[in-house]
């Protein structure tokens, strides 16, 4: 399965996630490594892009490259220089719906398939966390019209099993989130803000700085016809994934 470390939310730039970046740095196992920036989901946002390069670079000692789809039109070969080059890659918040669209009509989905099972190091957090899943609880709606806060699900990766909602420290999110399992069915993987989840190959262990910020398994109890949330617990080990997938 390679290395994901899947980042539920918080503000990159006051470094409430600085806990999980370093992490993200030090799986590469390289002093200086080369970390490449997707910012596709925030439109290439230029304030995004810069408190990247000061967190990555200045901060943690990467070397940081930016891949842009929409501003520039890079080729094909460009593109998979830029993935397949880097060390790390980090994909930012956003718009995921249309973040994917592009990634598949450009072919940066496989690359990304590839570079993951290379070993490159993958992260993000919001759209930047929902891509490595099957599929993502979205608010993508919202960037079309502020008053449309419906959720939709958005089709993931599938690097890692299941349908992820980020966020998960938001009341609304949280109540829509479980509806959602209740109409679909599948097992959901939920992060609250300044939270995240490491997965290496076939473990897995939740990172976080305090007591407040968990992560969930969300699941439809078939027998008791009702959604189950469950903390997951923060072993100080890693645990084998499929704890995550069973509906206990």
């Amino acid at each position: 399965m390679g290395k994901i470390v899947a980042i539920g939310g918080g503000e990159i730039k006051n470094h409430e996630t600085l806990t999980f970046d370093k992490r993200v740095v030090e799986l590469t196992n390289k002093t200086n490594p080369k970390a490449l920036f997707i910012p596709t989901a925030s439109k290439e946002a230029t304030g995004y892009i810069e408190t990247f390069k000061n967190i990555y670079g200045h901060h943690l000692g990467c070397n940081p490259d930016v891949l842009y789809l929409l501003s520039k039109k890079p080729d094909f070969e460009e593109i998979k220089e830029k993935i397949l080059g880097s060390d790390l890659i980090y994909v930012g918040g956003g718009n995921t719906l249309k973040m994917m669209k592009k990634w598949r009509k450009l072919g940066v989905d496989k690359l990304l398939e590839q570079a993951h099972q290379n070993g490159t190091v993958l992260s993000g957090l919001s759209a930047g966390s929902i891509c490595w899943f099957e599929a993502g609880h979205s608010d993508s709606m919202s960037f079309k019209s502020e008053d449309n806060r419906k959720y939709i699900k958005v089709r993931g990766l599938g690097l890692l099993k299941g349908i992820h909602c980020p966020h998960f420290s938001n009341q609304e999110r949280i109540k829509d989130f479980e509806e959602f399992i209740k109409k679909y069915k599948d097992i959901g993987i939920a992060i609250s803000d300044n939270c995240a989840i490491e997965f290496i190959d076939n473990k897995f262990k939740v990172l976080s700085d305090s007591e407040e910020n968990k992560a969930y398994k969300v699941f439809y109890n078939k027998k008791q016809k009702q959604v189950i949330k469950k903390e997951i617990p923060k072993f100080r080990e890693f645990i084998d994934i499929s704890f995550l997938y069973d509906n206990n």
